[in-house]
């Protein structure tokens, strides 16, 4: 995997550059659309591939580990080949699954102990399989086994835990240049940023992650319940020591707003399951803000959904049919909501590179964020 910077803001920390990998390459600033299960929910591969134009799709270790498994997904030629997506896909390790199960799991130093929220059934994740799994994934990037820390965890707990995640990471690093890529191209591996909302920590993960020259590298447990501006500060303090010739992806993070503070403060790769899970539920974002399609108002308004819409959809469906079709409880409204959202995702990204490198990015986000706080 490479990286070219191509270019920083000169008013701000926010950088356009391209990844490459073995199945091509991604123009960052980029959203990644989050696949859990090997599917992004209720949207169709043509439409990821042609309408939502994702460069690249997340895969979630731990459900693809429990389903379908690892013997259909090594049998299939990996995770590409099983799902059809022929463009670079990021597996996460599962630590965030094994943070968000906390009480069905044992966390030790040999890993972490847990029952399948599926049948029950208990399994052992350890750094060392975590890699393991991954490879068998096939994914062109794979994340360190880590454990999230929770977003107002004690100082001594996060401490221990950044200190466990360093520990996992020096064993993953070892099982991931003791391997090799199963399918016939590269993989490359991310360390994880640790350390809660505490500066001291944060800037000790960061050092301690900066010193492996991974290829890229990820900071993770924010928007895990501390505030905003805790985060903002974290992303700041962490890009003023990550090498700045490395991809930085931030994890699960966010709202569009995030998304664009996160840019302007040096980030490159974002995730998170907003754009698909609150298009579910009918919320909309859009360039002019959000819209709640249940409401009364659209009832009436045979208007696109976007009038300069990021996608096909804004075209073809009025607010009024999208509304009806929410109330209705039929499965097309879902399908809908999701693409459009993610399709607004990729838009407002690729919006953000275009003028990162006119060299008026600020002045352009300070104006998308008002318009995008705004309750349509």
């Amino acid at each position: 995997m490479t990286f070219d910077l191509q270019c920083t803001d000169s008013k701000t920390n926010a950088r356009a550059g391209i990844i490459t990998t073995a199945h091509g390459q991604i123009e960052t600033p980029i959203f990644m659309p989050v696949g859990t299960v090997g599917t992004v929910k209720a949207v169709h591969l043509t439409e990821l591939s042609e309408d939502i134009k994702a460069q690249i799709i997340l895969g979630n270790t731990y459900h693809l580990y429990l389903r379908p498994g690892l013997e259909v997904l090594e049998k299939a030629g990996g995770l590409h080949k099983f799902n059809g997506f022929s463009r670079p896909i990021l597996t996460d390790s599962g630590g965030f699954q094994v943070f968000s199960l906390s009480g069905i799991r044992k966390l030790r130093e040999e890993g972490v102990e847990f029952r399948s929220h599926i049948d029950g059934s208990k399994h052992l994740f350890t750094p060392e399989r975590v890699i393991d799994i991954e490879r068998t994934i096939g994914a062109d990037i794979m994340m360190a086994f880590d454990e999230c820390t929770p977003g107002k965890a004690s100082f001594e707990y996060a401490k221990q835990s950044m200190e466990l995640t360093h520990r996992w990471l020096d064993r993953c690093i070892d099982r991931f240049k003791q391997t090799v890529p199963k399918y016939g191209y590269a993989q490359s591996l991310f360390p994880i940023v640790q350390g809660c909302i505490y500066p001291d920590l944060r800037k000790r993960a960061a050092e301690y992650v900066a010193s492996k020259d991974a290829e890229g590298n990820a900071i993770g447990g924010l928007a895990v319940g501390e505030p905003t501006e805790k985060m903002y500060e974290m992303i700041e303090l962490v890009n003023a020591i990550l090498p700045k010739d490395r991809p930085r992806y931030l994890m699960g993070v966010g709202t569009p707003v995030n998304i664009l503070e996160g840019i302007e403060r040096g980030v490159d790769m974002f995730d998170c399951v907003m754009p698909t899970r609150n298009g579910r539920n009918g919320m909309l974002f859009t360039q002019n803000g959000i819209m709640n399609m249940r409401n009364k108002k659209w009832e009436y308004d045979f208007s696109p959904i976007e009038p300069d819409g990021a996608s096909y959809v804004d075209s073809i469906y009025s607010k009024a049919y999208l509304r009806h079709l929410f109330h209705a409880q039929e499965l097309l409204a879902l399908q809908i909501a999701s693409v459009h959202n993610l399709a607004f995702y990729l838009w407002l990204v690729k919006e953000a590179r275009k003028h990162i490198f006119a060299g008026d990015f600020a002045t352009w986000k300070a104006d998308m964020v008002k318009r995008l706080l705004t309750r349509l």
